[in-house]
């Protein structure tokens, strides 16, 4: 098992990668107001005040957005945003990894997954409809794919998460969730949580013995 190295450089190296996209964003949107039309931004919000409670169809903004002309476009930055967001999360697995060798595929299909979310997500909307068929042809396909390390899933998952939030239009959402999870991954493992039982707290914690054989 590789030790954890020093936390600090790494660290400070994605803070600066988030806030650098953060100003780039904030500084074009300042510079270009019209961006904001386009943005991916403030989807979340509208989401809760749909009322959705029959199978009829209910738009809200986002679909009409999504709707427009200027759909394709707001997929396009989307997709970019979700891609840029899936990079660090792509870092803390190399960094956390505890395989010899790194597993190329699982690397891709994290930074490509979100990509695919994202489309899917504007795709279906609130259709109920599109959501059916698209179970329909995801269960027609047959998936085999083992993942090596249980905590693995999690990397799935935040990929999932972070393509779902650009897809609805909550790219912001999408960074607060890539953010923390890429935090909140290296610092457990810098503090190798979990690791050992010793120490007065976990033993009275556990309330055994840091030393107590495994029956």
């Amino acid at each position: 098992m590789r030790r954890s190295a020093s936390l600090l450089i790494p660290l400070t190296l994605i803070l600066i990668y988030y806030g650098a996209w953060v100003a780039l964003a904030y500084f074009l949107l300042t510079r270009y107001p019209g961006l904001t039309e386009y943005l991916p931004v403030g989807g979340i919000d509208d989401l809760p005040g749909a009322n959705i409670d029959s199978f009829e169809p209910v738009y809200t903004s986002v679909e009409r957005n999504l709707l427009t002309g200027a759909a394709p476009i707001r997929l396009f930055i989307a997709s970019i945003g979700a891609a840029i967001l899936s990079v660090p999360v792509s870092w803390a697995y190399f960094i956390t990894s505890r395989a010899t060798r790194i597993d190329q595929s699982f690397l891709q299909t994290i930074l490509i997954l979100p990509l695919l979310v994202t489309g899917i997500a504007m795709i279906v909307l609130n259709s109920i409809a599109l959501a059916f068929s698209l179970a329909g042809i995801v269960a027609a396909v047959r998936f085999r794919f083992s993942l090596n390390q249980p905590s693995d899933a999690m990397y799935i998952f935040v990929a999932i998460a972070i393509g779902l939030g650009a897809g609805i239009g909550a790219l912001g959402i999408a960074y607060v969730i890539s953010l923390l999870f890429v935090v909140a991954t290296l610092v457990i493992w810098k503090l190798e949580y979990g690791k050992t039982m010793s120490g007065p707290f976990l033993t009275m914690l556990t309330r055994r013995d840091g030393g107590e054989d495994e029956y």
